[in-house]
């Protein structure tokens, strides 16, 4: 049975990315949560996905005492995340296109330093759609899972390959993207596949039914009564 990821905890009943939302997870029976990194101005690892705050003020240009009382930051998720017994999928956001985009991979180091230092290898799997951070946070330290979110646009085997070659330990295609081809592929290669963002339970037992290892998704509870029921 694969795993259910709470996408940014359990999003759809709870603000995403919060504590609340992550411990609500767990209620409803997710095995891990997805949640999103992002830099601070002072250098703190901010939960949250969008670059900007709803109030349109970047995260970047701010310091963690600016921060809303809501937003809160790596290291409190993932000690929520522990004393839940939830495992975490910690999704660094670096990519060109980024209006915070930084190619001095600091939150690389910054999260591979925080999971060494907790000793949170067994529980924490690092991806991003940058495959320059991931391969930075497994030389930095090789013990820390990582895996590579591929977009949709493109070429799911070209992405996979990627994945592999760089000796990454999961791929993360999204969920209209993925057969059973690409499944058994990344298999054959000792790659794990976690799928983003599935709420529906009939796809959810499909995917199961062809062999996927995660299934990350914003209802946990559907999920985990679609996979009971199969």
């Amino acid at each position: 049975m694969p795993l259910i990821w709470g996408h940014r905890g359990a999003s759809a009943d709870r603000p995403e990315n919060t504590i609340a939302a992550f411990v609500e997870a767990r209620a409803q029976g997710a095995d891990g949560i997805e949640l999103d990194v992002r830099r601070s101005a002072d250098g703190g690892l901010v939960v949250h996905h969008d670059p900007r705050l709803p109030d349109g003020r970047p995260i970047a240009s701010l310091a963690v005492r600016d921060l809303p009382e809501d937003v809160c930051l790596l290291d409190a998720a993932l000690e929520a995340c522990a004393a839940n017994d939830l495992l975490v999928n910690v999704e660094i956001k670096n990519v060109e296109v980024d209006p915070d985009h930084d190619p001095t991979e600091y939150l690389a180091k910054a999260v591979a330093d925080l999971v060494g230092e907790r000793k949170l290898h067994d529980a924490v799997l690092v991806s991003s759609f940058s495959l320059a951070t991931i391969d930075r946070v497994a030389h930095l330290d090789p013990d820390i899972r990582t895996g590579y979110l591929a977009s949709p646009r493109w070429d799911q085997p070209t992405a996979l390959a990627r994945a592999v070659d760089s000796g990454h330990h999961a791929f993360h295609p999204f969920d209209l993207a993925v057969n059973e081809a690409l499944v058994g592929a990344a298999h054959a290669n000792g790659v794990e596949v976690n799928v983003w963002t599935v709420d529906d339970p009939d796809r959810i037992r499909w995917l199961a039914s062809i062999g996927v290892d995660g299934i990350i998704t914003n209802t946990p509870a559907a999920a985990r009564r679609a996979l009971e029921a199969t």
